[in-house]
């Protein structure tokens, strides 16, 4: 049965392979539903409409024409007009439906976009740079880990009190490193190639959050904070780390434009739009819409600056250190998570960023915003042995030696094929932890293969660049995402709350 389990495994990969390869979305269909989706599908889709294995073909498409598309899986007639699903308030994108019958009673269906939503210059200019940051995100953060690790592993070394010269030396090492990881970052998030958790939040509770916050660590004196949230509070569905992460960009921009003091408002709202709004970055199509406001009483923005600041690499605090890609990061982030931006300005009155995020009905409750738990350094008690697979070597070691310190027994391999050989050689590991992108099998299809004779195998996903299929897996349960590059205490707190977990 070995041989017929590992061609399996190999016919699997060999089709998602030759999906991920097409240049437009493409799913694959047997008789249960969707067997396989390649990433251009995901991505299409976007982090609200997930794609998992067995569900109705249907499913994927916009409401209005799903009755059409069921019936012409069946053998009856192609619709006139076809559209993939999006969340609520986003434009929904026409495709060109086209299948292709192969054997066992299953299909590969092609869609072909008829348009371009975000417009042909911007949606060459994302590709180009999404495909540049993917290709460079995964190596270059790779190299960015053993960096890392290295540097705290000679600090600790050096014992109690170091030689003062040689701790100044591993500490810019570090800041320096930390520093590459971070563009990596924004790179990714403005090309919105990030993997996202997205989760229902509270808006309003959010925002009260990043308020105390921002009253502690970012605002200076003569800067008041003003909250305006409106009631009822709204649902949003949004990676509450990266709501954070926009709002605090965006306030810290505010005091910069504010260097003799005023007044920073940050407001929620909702709003009906029966037209598209034109705006910029953005043009918000009709919809329902919930809003956060981050205004200031600064400077302003000249209308001839106003349509370049969300341009990567463009900044006027060049002479401060200014990158030029916070705005960009932040358009980003909202423009993966289903959300428009429009920045409204007046020279000498002040700012006004609006972001505007689908509406959430569910009658679910909001998520609790994310509270980070100091890190965990070593194991809380007895868990079994953690199966490490990682291809690239001076990685394996590093990790390797920090799994051990901090009490876990630890069995690496090179590739996700050595690491099914050993279990079938009669391995039982507790948990997995392995690398996303792999010469052969990847870290999903590990993690899914693995599952199948282990149900419920606490899973750890880590990637300098992980891809749309990572994003759908999130939803599974006890499988979690560590992006690279990682400190070594990272890497082991998050090792210990999976245990937890499970």
């Amino acid at each position: 049965m070995k041989w017929f389990r590992r061609w399996k495994q190999n016919e699997s990969e060999v089709s998602q392979a030759v999906l991920n390869g097409l240049p437009d979305a493409a799913m694959l269909l047997d008789p249960r539903g969707v067997r396989a989706a390649n990433a251009q599908l995901r991505l299409t889709l976007g982090p609200a409409q997930p794609v998992h294995p067995g569900m109705p073909a249907e499913r994927l498409f916009a409401p209005a024409c799903r009755e059409a598309v069921a019936a012409w899986l069946r053998g009856g007639p192609l619709p006139q007009q076809v559209r993939l699903a999006a969340p609520e308030g986003m434009a929904e994108q026409p495709v060109q439906p086209h299948r292709i019958l192969l054997p066992r009673s299953e299909s590969l269906i092609l869609l072909r976009p008829l348009s371009t939503p975000e417009g042909g210059a911007e949606a060459d200019r994302l590709q180009t740079l999404g495909t540049l940051a993917g290709g460079i995100a995964h190596d270059f953060n790779n190299l960015l880990t053993v960096v890392l690790g290295a540097s705290e592993d000679a600090l600790s070394l050096a014992g109690p009190c170091p030689d003062p010269a040689l701790a100044a030396e591993l500490s810019q090492i570090k800041r320096a490193a930390e520093r590459g990881a971070q563009l990596v970052r924004q790179l990714l998030a403005y090309a919105r190639r990030q993997v996202l958790a997205p989760q229902l939040v509270g808006l309003n509770e959010a925002v009260e959050g990043i308020a105390r916050l921002l009253d502690r660590t970012v605002l200076r004196e003569g800067v008041t904070l003003e909250l305006t949230l409106d009631e009822p509070g709204r649902l949003v569905r949004i990676d509450p780390s990266q709501l954070d992460r926009v709002v605090m960009n965006l306030a810290m921009n505010a005091r910069q434009a504010m260097p003799q003091g005023g007044r920073l408002r940050l407001g929620t709202g909702r709003q009906v739009l029966l037209s598209a709004m034109p705006g910029v970055p953005d043009t918000v199509p009709a919809g329902r819409w919930t809003v956060l406001e981050v205004a200031d009483t600064g400077a302003g923005i000249s209308p001839e600056l106003l349509p370049r600041i969300f341009q990567p690499f463009f900044s006027t605090r060049v002479a401060q250190g200014g990158t030029g890609l916070g705005l960009a990061t932040v358009h980003g982030i909202v423009r993966q998570s289903g959300g428009y931006m429009v920045v409204e300005s007046t020279p000498g009155q002040g700012s006004c960023f609006r972001i505007l995020l689908p509406r959430v009905e569910e009658a679910e409750a909001p998520a609790e915003i994310l509270q980070l738990a100091p890190p965990q350094t070593t194991a809380p008690g007895a868990t079994g042995t953690v199966l490490l697979v990682e291809d690239e070597a001076p990685l394996r070691r590093l990790a390797e030696r920090a799994i051990s310190r901090a009490g876990h027994a630890v069995t690496v391999a090179e590739d996700a094929e050595s690491a099914l050989e050993m279990v079938e050689e009669g391995l039982l590991p507790a948990m997995l932890v392995s690398d996303v992108a792999m010469p052969g099998m990847d870290g999903v299809a590990l993690a899914k293969t693995l599952r199948q004779r282990l149900p419920g195998l606490p899973v750890l996903l880590v990637s300098g660049y992980a891809s749309a299929a990572v994003e759908a897996e999130l939803g599974t349960e006890n499988i979690r995402y560590l992006p690279k590059p990682y400190k070594p205490v990272e890497l082991v707190s998050a090792i210990n709350e999976q245990f937890q977990r499970s």
